[in-house]
C-alpha cells in the first residue's frame, strides 16, 4: 500500500540503550514511501514490579500510521496490566505452573502460561479499544499495523508476532529461531478467512490486504456471528516462549517486512555477526542494515531493532584490521573510477554487487588479503562490500 517518492528519504531515526544485561540499538528510515508508517518500542525495566524485564517491538503500519502509533504508546501497558498476565485469570484446575508465579533469585516471575495468556489478552484489549475510538470518529481511521516483539525476562524470551514483520534469535553462531509470517495464503489463515466469508486472491485478503493478522484494519473485522479471532483479519498474536541460554544467546533482530523482503534470515544474521566483530555501535550496525536493504531494492519503510546479549560477538582486532584494509582498497578502486558508471542519484546494489563479483573472479584484481577474497564470496560479505562502495560513491 502507498505511493512512492521520486527519491528516497534516507534520514534515519536512531536510539540505543542498555540495562538488565542487554544492549540495544535501532534504526528507522522512511525510504521510498510517501509517509513513514513504522513505529517502535524499546523499554528496559517494565512497570508493575517487572524491573528486570525488557520489551522491544516494531510496528509496521499500513493505510496510515494511527494504529501503529497508538500501539507504540499503549500496547505494553495493556499487556502488563491485565490480570491474565499475573495469573489472576487462571481458572480452576489451571495447575501450579499456570496460575502461580515462579520464584527465583530475581524474585517472583509470572508463569510462562500466564505471560503468554496476558500478551494475547493485551492484543485483543487494545484492538477493541482502538475500534471504540474509531467508531467515535465515525470510522475515520482505516489504518492497521503488524506487530513483532520480544519480551525478555531473567529466565525466558517471549517472541510475539501478529502479521508479516519478523523476529529472529541468533544462538551459538546460527539462526536458532524465527517467527512465521501471517500471510493469507497460509493454509490455517486461508481457512479462517474463508470461514468468515472472505477469499484469498493474488495472495491478499479479498484481493486487497497482504497480511492475515494485524491490529486495526476494522473494515476486515465486521463479520457478524464471528469472534475477534475468527474475522477476516485477526488481532491474535502467536507467542513463542524460549528459555534463555546465558552461554549461547547472541542477539535478537526485530524488523519490518521492508527488511525481510530483500534479506533472508541467515543472510541478515551473518551480516550482523560480521559487523559486531568490527564495531560495538549498535546504531551503526542497524543503519548499515537499513542502507543495505535500500540498495538491495527495498521500496518500503524500514525499521530494525537489534538486541544484544552478553554472549554477542565481540570486537576482533583481526577483523578490524582487515576491515580497514578493505575500506582503503575500496576507496582506491572508487577513486580509480572502477564504479564510475554507477554514480547516479541512487546506486544500484545489483550493479555494484555484479561488478564486485566480476572483480573477485578476475585475477587482475588483487584484494588486500585472501580472507577478504573468501569472505566477499559469501552473501553477507557481498552486502558489506557493496554497502561500503555505495557510501563512498
Amino acid at each position: 500500500m502507498g505511493a512512492f517518492l521520486d527519491k528516497p528519504k534516507m534520514e534515519k531515526f536512531n536510539a540505543h540503550g542498555e540495562g538488565n544485561g542487554l544492549r540495544y540499538g535501532l534504526s528507522s528510515m522512511q525510504g521510498w514511501r510517501v509517509e513513514m508508517e513504522d513505529t517502535h518500542t524499546a523499554v528496559i525495566g517494565l512497570p508493575h514490579g517487572l524491573n528486570p524485564w525488557s520489551f522491544f517491538a516494531v510496528y509496521d503500519g499500513h493505510a496510515g500510521s494511527q494504529v501503529a502509533r497508538y500501539c507504540c504508546e499503549h500496547l505494553l501497558e495493556h499487556i502488563t496490566s491485565n490480570p491474565d498476565f499475573r495469573g489472576g485469570g487462571a481458572g480452576p484446575g489451571g495447575g501450579e505452573e499456570k496460575g502461580r508465579a515462579i520464584l527465583d533469585r530475581h524474585g517472583p516471575e509470572p508463569s510462562v502460561e500466564s505471560v503468554k495468556s496476558g500478551i494475547r489478552t493485551g492484543f485483543l484489549q487494545i484492538d477493541e479499544q482502538m475500534r471504540a475510538i474509531s467508531e467515535r470518529k465515525h470510522g475515520a481511521d482505516r489504518s492497521g499495523s503488524t506487530a513483532v516483539g520480544v519480551m525478555i525476562s531473567p529466565r525466558h524470551m517471549y517472541f510475539i508476532n501478529c502479521g508479516d514483520s519478523r523476529a529472529l534469535l541468533s544462538r551459538g553462531g546460527r539462526v536458532h529461531f524465527f517467527t512465521l509470517d501471517h500471510k493469507p495464503s497460509n493454509p490455517l489463515e486461508k481457512e479462517r478467512i474463508q470461514n468468515a466469508g472472505g477469499s484469498v486472491m493474488i495472495q491478499r485478503v479479498n484481493g486487497s490486504l497482504a497480511v492475515s493478522r494485524a491490529l486495526g484494519d476494522f473494515d476486515y473485522k465486521c463479520v457478524h456471528g464471528k469472534g475477534p479471532t475468527e474475522q477476516l483479519v485477526s488481532p491474535e498474536p502467536e507467542v513463542y516462549e524460549i528459555e534463555r541460554s546465558e552461554a549461547e544467546d547472541e542477539f535478537v533482530v526485530l524488523a519490518c517486512d521492508g527488511i525481510w523482503d530483500v534479506m533472508a534470515n541467515e543472510e541478515l544474521c551473518d551480516f550482523v555477526r560480521l559487523r559486531l566483530e568490527v564495531t560495538e555501535d549498535l546504531e551503526r550496525v542497524c543503519n548499515e542494515i537499513v542502507d543495505t536493504c535500500l540498495y538491495k531494492g527495498s521500496r518500503d519503510n524500514m525499521s530494525v531493532v537489534l538486541v544484544c546479549f552478553p554472549g554477542a560477538p565481540k570486537i576482533s582486532q583481526e577483523a578490524v584490521k582487515k576491515q580497514a584494509e578493505l575500506d582503503k582498497y575500496l576507496q582506491s578502486r572508487v577513486e580509480a573510477g572502477v564504479f564510475r558508471c554507477y554514480t547516479h542519484a541512487i546506486v544500484s546494489f545489483r550493479n555494484v554487487s555484479a561488478k564486485l563479483y566480476s572483480m573477485l573472479c578476475d585475477s587482475s584484481y588483487t584484494f588486500p588479503c585472501a580472507h577478504v577474497r573468501a569472505t566477499q564470496r559469501s552473501v553477507a560479505g557481498e552486502c558489506n562490500v557493496a554497502h561500503k562502495v555505495t557510501l563512498l560513491l
